[in-house]
């Protein structure tokens, strides 16, 4: 698995947090620092914080973890500090208490100066087991895939690890969440060139869900085309490779879907 800067990247998980944690009141005293945090301003969330005087409690220490860890310069002693607090929220089977679980572990994965992968996937494995229908527990076990195909030590073996992960696939429910599983095991099956066939279900299964956008959406366009192109389903190829240029039409690797639509124009003896 490739290294990860150890600046703690609020991207990876404020959409659910904002989603999760932030109540629905229109004047929700965190609401503001929570917007701080997401536009990646952890000293300005850290002032506004201490004018907050009416937030819940738990969702306010869980702030404040976060701003622990967002801040510069990061230290391991501060990391440690942020994950005993984050365990002392754990305490409680509340969606705070997936929050801090599920960034305990992220803190493992990503920013310590020495990852602990297997750390960080106890994190995942006892979110999971314990609240298996919060968002948090899913995208934990999406984080624990990656885990389990590129870096942990068990199972050995490509097949085996590929079929760790597949189990995992029934206990993740929510859409958005299945569709990325869907896109790790089709893109393992992949990369170790096994069970092409089951890859190229994977991938349309991710599609048939949708809400990928951006090059995301284009990469899995592009990837169910040429998967269809070689298990010679023209039909499902040129539906996928026609979308993909009429979506992308500045990417340059349109010119080699031209030439793929030309291939299957000949085979069958329309050119």
């Amino acid at each position: 698995m490739q290294g990860v800067p150890r600046g703690f990247s609020l991207t990876h998980f404020f959409p659910l947090l904002l989603l999760l944690v932030l109540p629905a009141r229109a004047n929700d005293s965190l609401a503001g620092t929570w917007q701080l945090l997401a536009g990646n301003l952890p000293g300005e969330a850290a002032a506004a914080l201490t004018t907050t005087t009416s937030a819940d409690p738990r969702e306010r220490a869980l702030a404040e973890a976060v701003v622990l860890v967002a801040r510069q310069p990061l230290t391991d002693a501060r990391l440690l500090e942020a994950e005993r607090r984050l365990n002392a929220l754990a305490a409680e089977s509340d969606e705070v208490g997936a929050a801090a679980l599920y960034l305990a572990g992220r803190l493992h994965q990503l920013h310590f100066s020495t990852p602990d992968y297997a750390v960080a996937a106890g994190y995942f494995r006892r979110l999971a087991e314990r609240q298996p229908a919060s968002p948090w527990a899913q995208l934990g076990l999406v984080k624990l895939a990656l885990l389990t195909l590129h870096v942990l030590p068990e199972p050995a073996g490509p097949a085996a690890r590929i079929a760790a992960v597949e189990a995992l696939l029934p206990r993740v429910t929510r859409p958005p969440l299945r569709r990325d599983l869907l896109i790790v095991l089709g893109r393992a099956r992949l990369f170790h060139n096994l069970e092409p066939d089951r890859a190229r279900a994977n991938l349309l299964a991710a599609d048939a869900i949708g809400g990928l956008t951006g090059l995301a959406a284009a990469d899995v366009t592009l990837q169910i085309g040429e998967l269809c192109f070689r298990a010679g389903d023209d039909a499902r190829a040129r539906e996928y490779l026609q979308r993909f240029m009429a979506e992308n039409e500045a990417d340059p690797r349109v010119f080699t879907v031209q030439q793929r639509l030309r291939a299957m124009a000949t085979r069958k003896g329309t050119l």
